[in-house]
């Protein structure tokens, strides 16, 4: 070799470096884009989890569905029922006035 001429490492050995830092570079990439999607579907997962239990929530502090509102027949059935019972003496006037206002819903 001639004096003061340095080996730089040409060509080959600078695209061996090349290779080497992007390969790294790639696994490096690859593990992280792994980490996000597992982080991303467990925040999916405990999202769903968490409007289930929110739906379940709702669903028990729901009141029950109302009784069906009684129709006008049965109402005035009643009322002829309570009419013959205070007719006959079995009501007082206090007796028939409190269990009209239980059929009336007054």
């Amino acid at each position: 070799m001639p004096v003061g001429r340095r080996r730089r490492g040409g060509l080959v050995r600078t695209a061996g470096r090349t290779a080497a830092i992007a390969g790294t570079a790639s696994v490096v990439s690859g593990r992280v884009q792994h980490r996000q999607q597992q982080k991303w579907s467990q925040q999916d997962q405990d999202a769903q989890q968490q409007a289930q239990f929110a739906a379940q929530q709702q669903a028990a502090a729901a009141p029950p569905p109302a009784a069906p509102a009684a129709s006008q027949d049965d109402v005035i059935e009643k009322l002829k029922e309570l009419a013959t019972l205070h007719e006959s003496g079995i009501l007082d006037d206090a007796e028939f006035a409190a269990a009209k206002g239980k059929v009336l819903g007054s």
